[in-house]
C-alpha cells in the first residue's frame, strides 16, 4: 500500500503555480499534519486535492495507507519546512519530519492552488541530504 502514495505522480490534473503563498502553502500542511496527529482522518483527507480525493474515495481509505505506509506523517513530531521550489511549472514544497522515535524523513508535497486553497496532489520520499547514489 506504501506504493500507492507514490501512484499520486501519475495522477496529477493540476494547474499551474499561479503565486507561491508559503505561508498558505505550510497552513495547509501544517492542518493535514495535526488532523494526522489526531487521528481525524477526515480532516486530514479534506486537505488532499480532488486527484488525490478521487484516488481514495473515501477518508478510511485514505487514512489506512498513510498509517500503513507513512508513519512518520501520521505520528510526526515536528515538521520543519525546508525549499519551496517550482519544478516544470508545480510547487514542491521540501519537508522534513521528525517521527516519534526522533528520526528524521524528508518528503517533497507537490502543492495545487485550487477554489478551495492550496491542497496537496502528491507526497514522495526525499534522499536524506548528502545521500547519493
Amino acid at each position: 500500500m506504501a506504493r500507492i502514495f507514490g501512484i499520486f505522480l501519475l495522477v496529477l490534473g493540476l494547474s499551474g503555480p499561479a503565486s507561491a503563498e508559503p505561508a498558505g502553502i505550510q497552513a495547509t500542511i501544517n492542518g493535514q499534519m495535526e488532523a494526522f496527529r489526531a487521528d481525524d482522518f477526515d480532516r486530514a483527507f479534506s486537505f488532499a486535492a480532488p486527484n488525490i480525493k478521487g484516488m481514495f474515495g473515501d477518508a478510511e481509505r485514505f487514512g489506512s495507507m498513510v498509517r500503513n505506509g507513512y508513519p512518520m506523517v501520521w505520528k510526526n513530531q515536528n515538521v520543519r519546512y525546508l525549499e519551496l521550489r517550482e519544478l516544470g511549472g508545480r510547487l514542491w514544497q521540501m519537508v522534513q519530519i521528525e517521527d516519534q522515535d526522533g528520526s528524521f524523513h524528508y518528503l517533497d508535497y507537490l502543492m495545487i492552488e485550487t477554489q478551495n486553497g492550496w491542497q496537496i496532489g502528491a507526497v514522495q520520499y526525499l534522499p536524506e541530504p548528502g545521500v547519493g547514489a
